[in-house]
């Protein structure tokens, strides 16, 4: 009788430490596919945002495309200047959607 409770207990103990083992795979699991693709993505995005020039082609997060006529560094927003009309326009520089002029970086 005592050496079956002995083994009964080893077996909860065991179970319950592959349970554990089970739940540290899940968790790491999910901080490797989606956690860190989408700071490294974050990542990628502030550093587009910050690189931007002036006369760089930019497309917003809302559709707009233009070309970046001045910056602003005090207010963090930028001057773009959109079609034949020359229409100008002040956005933040988080509504930068994507970058559509090419840099050489071979310095």
């Amino acid at each position: 009788m005592n050496f079956y409770a002995l083994t009964n207990t080893t077996d909860s103990a065991g179970s319950m430490w592959t349970y554990i083992l089970l739940w540290a795979v899940v968790i790491g699991g999910m901080y490797f596919f989606l956690m860190r693709p989408q700071s490294k993505k974050k990542k990628k995005e502030e550093k587009m945002r910050s690189n931007v020039q002036i006369g760089d082609e930019i497309t917003t997060i809302g559709g707009i495309m233009g070309r970046v006529v001045g910056i602003k560094e005090d207010s963090a927003s930028l001057v773009i200047e959109t079609g034949t009309d020359r229409a100008k326009l002040r956005i933040k520089r988080w509504a930068i959607g994507s970058v559509d002029t090419i840099h050489d970086d071979a310095e």
